[in-house]
């Protein structure tokens, strides 16, 4: 399955995430192949909205203390629910969906969450520091909301002019 990140202005990334029911082959692939884009694509997170399927699903892999991110700390995430939230903090985000674009957010500190995974397996969480963002940042895709939609309202205009010039850019430097 060949899979394609799906970049900001895009409407498909504001489409709620319909759960899953079908714990099958279908679901196995497209959880792999979101496995291959996300690292190709120097991510540590990504939900099945930002590669154009609007299930509920997202993948995680938090690098270790050395920088590297190993398959053994994949956690592949189905129909999450946050059930517990605790505390504050803000982090500098970026998205794979809007790249090159960086910005502090407030996040709960400490989250709980109910999942299941990939063979439809109850499973629970309790997450803080950089997982517990990143958890908090794909749920939010899955709902059609972004990083940026948490900005201020001037933060948010500063945004739309830096972004709008950077892709111009872009298209000029891809002629």
């Amino acid at each position: 399955m060949q899979l394609n990140i799906v970049e900001y202005p895009d409407s498909r990334l504001r489409e709620k995430s319909k759960a899953v029911e079908k714990f099958d082959k279908d679901l196995h692939e497209l959880l792999d192949a979101m496995y291959t884009i996300m690292m190709k694509s120097n991510g540590i997170g990504l939900a099945a909205i930002q590669v154009a399927h609007a299930k509920q699903v997202l993948i995680l892999n938090i690098p270790d203390e050395e920088d590297e991110q190993s398959i053994d700390d994949l956690i592949e995430m189905v129909n999450p629910v946050i059930t517990h939230k605790a505390g504050e903090t803000t982090y500098q985000e970026g998205c794979l969906s809007v790249p090159s674009f960086y910005e502090d957010i407030n996040r709960f500190e400490t989250i709980t969450v109910n999942y299941q995974d990939r063979d439809g397996n109850t499973k629970i969480i309790e997450a803080n520091g950089l997982l517990s963002i990143a958890i908090q940042h794909e749920i939010d895709h899955l709902n059609g909301i972004l990083f940026i939609d948490k900005l201020s309202y001037s933060r948010r205009k500063k945004f739309e002019k830096e972004y709008k010039k950077a892709q111009k850019e872009k298209k000029l430097q891809n002629k």
